[in-house]
This record gives C-alpha cells, structure tokens and sequence, in this order.
C-alpha cells in the first residue's frame, strides 16, 4: 500500500504515488539488509558510480562495518523509507542534487547531526543540521563554437536573450538539477524576474526539453543546439575519455563559467544525510565523517570527477583543470531549499516541462 503524504513539494515526485513506482521499488534487489551484532551499515544509495565500490571498500578496510547497499532512484528510496516505516533498516541516504536532498529532509526522513569532524571539514554553505555535501559539480553553460560566442552567454540570464532563439536546448524543468539552479536564481533575482527569464528561455527553445547532459553535450557539438547547461561531471568524463572521437568533439564545444561577475557558478551537490529510524547510528555517523576524510574526497575527485567540498584536499584530475578555476555560488543550501516549491511552479506556469 502506498502511504499518503501530507505535503509533495514538487511535482515530478507525485508519480510516484502510482503503480508503477510501487513496482519498481518493489523489484529493487540487494543483499539482505539487517540489524545484525556484526557492525554494518545499511546504506541507501541513488549514486549509480562503479567507482564508488572502491570507496565503501575502503571505508569497511577502514573501520570493519560492513555496508549492505540497496541501489535505487532517489524517489524509489524515499518512498521505500516512509513505507518501512519506524522499523526500516536504512541508516544512511545518500543521493545528488540538493532538490532531492531536500524533499528527503522535508519528509523527515534525516535526522540531525552533531559531529565536530564534518562542522570542520564541510562549509557552512555545503551542510544544514540533517544532511551534508561531500563532493559538488558545477552547472556550467557549454555551446557551439560556430554558432555561438563565449560573449553571447556570460550569465545563466543570458540564455533569456532573444538571439538565441531556437538555440536553446535543456532538460525538464521537473529535473533536480533544473530545480536547484531556478531556486538559485529565485534566491537571488526574485521569484517574478526569474519567472520572466524562464518565459524567456522556453521561447528560445530548439526542441521540447529532452535527454540529458551527456545528450546535450553532443547536440552541441553536432550544432542541432547551440546552447545548453550541463553538470561539469559530464563534461570531464568527455575530456577524460580514451576514446579519440569523445575528445575530439569536445574541440567543437565552448564551455563557459557563468556569472563570475556577480553570484558566482552554480553547484549541484552530492550528498547524504542519517535516516532519522537507524538501528546503527554509531556506524552511520562514522561513514558520513568517513566521506569527508582526505582519501574519500580525493576518491571522488579523481574516480568520479567530482570537486571535493573540503578545501585543503588537492587532486589530480586533467578533466577539471581544463574547465578550470572559477568563482562559486556560495548560496546556503538552507537558503536555496526555501525556494524550491516556488521555481518549481514558475517553471510550470512558463510552460518548462
């Protein structure tokens, strides 16, 4: 049976109330979670990234908890949390983008954090009191050299401007990495000027929104678009690649770091947080102090081409030295979350689905 909530923030959650999500979660398979005497952590994961098995390796090299791992969509895994119920087995969540991060939070599933060690490690700007960031990619504009100038898109504003008309190609609005970087432009230009600019944005579509980074990245480079926003994860991945065909198309692409003149570049994050019905909260609160630890952070550097949220770590990784250097949005997420609802209905009533 599917539980009722009381409050479904954003609209792209309210499917899951249908038959089809319930199946879904239902055909999740992982190994069996329990609440043995052997230490363990449950660990409900909507990272997708083979290179993290080295990490929870590591951290069970490390400490000795063994980690049982459900993998799943982020929604499925909400959903699944609030259905097990205050017996769950789930310990910790962790997900992307500060959009599903905080429905969790709204759904109460976390539950706070004192730690001395992620207080120090993590910035203020990259944690709230129930959930933290461990790794951030930025959402930067890329284009096609021979259709567009760097100077022609200097701002996420810009992609409003009427001489990209048709050139414009991005994902749902209903997507969590939409979600977040309207609620920052809603934190920072007012909810009616972003209104506009969203209006702005659709009427320079060349497509219906469709696909995803990796999707777009290569419209771009094929010039069917000639603008669009994509997660630098993506893009480095590209860069890094062995294949000399994926490099080379990246010749044809401009990548630009918007808006270093004011708020600075928008951060999708990635991050996790201690599921408020643990059985091992000990463990739980080791691993998340574990993610911040200088080996964790420069795994997701270096293995998933990912910034780390701690500033004193350095990493080796060509991909993102060649996007480079580049001022921030410093934005709280606390802040940020508050105007989630609000660029979800924007974008709706602009007609960015």
């Amino acid at each position: 049976m599917t539980m009722k909530h009381p409050h479904r923030p954003f609209a792209w959650l309210t499917a899951m109330a249908t038959t089809a999500a319930i199946a879904a979660i239902a055909a999740l398979t992982a190994p069996s979670l329990v609440h043995a005497k052997e230490r363990v952590l449950n660990l409900y994961s909507a990272r997708h990234y083979q290179t993290d098995e080295a990490l929870y390796s590591d951290f069970t090299k490390q400490t000795g908890i063994k980690i049982n791992r459900l993998d799943g969509r982020a929604e499925e895994l909400l959903e699944r949390i609030k259905n097990e119920g205050p017996n769950g087995p789930a310990d910790v969540l962790i997900t992307v983008d500060a959009a599903n991060l905080s429905v969790a939070d709204a759904w109460g599933v976390f539950a706070p954090v004192q730690s001395k060690v992620l207080e120090q490690r993590i910035p203020a700007h990259l944690r709230t009191p129930t959930w933290f960031s461990f790794s951030t990619r930025a959402r930067v504009i890329i284009y096609n050299r021979k259709l567009v100038k760097a100077s022609d898109v200097p701002t996420y504003e810009s992609l409003a401007h009427p001489k990209l008309k048709g050139l414009v190609c991005v994902r749902s609005g209903m997507h969590p990495y939409n979600l977040s970087l309207v609620a920052s432009l809603v934190a920072h230009n007012g909810e009616a000027a972003t209104e506009q600019w969203a209006k702005g944005v659709v009427a320079n579509f060349a497509m219906p929104p469709r696909g995803g980074d990796t999707d777009h990245i290569k419209s771009v480079a094929s010039g069917e678009c000639g603008v669009a926003v994509a997660n630098t994860y993506y893009l480095a991945r590209v860069l890094n690649s062995e294949k000399v065909e994926e490099r080379n198309m990246m010749k044809r692409v401009g990548i630009v770091l918007p808006n270093q003149d004011s708020q600075g570049t928008h951060i999708n994050v990635s991050g996790a947080g201690l599921v408020k019905t643990s059985k091992n909260r000990e463990a739980a609160i080791q691993f998340l102090e574990y993610l911040a630890s200088d080996s964790a952070q420069r795994h997701l550097a270096e293995g998933n081409n990912e910034w780390p949220v701690v500033a004193s770590v350095s990493v080796d990784n060509e991909g993102l030295d060649e996007i480079g250097p580049f001022k921030a949005d410093k934005l709280p997420l606390t802040k940020l979350s508050q105007h989630l609802v609000a660029a979800q209905k924007l974008l709706d009533r602009a007609g960015w689905r």
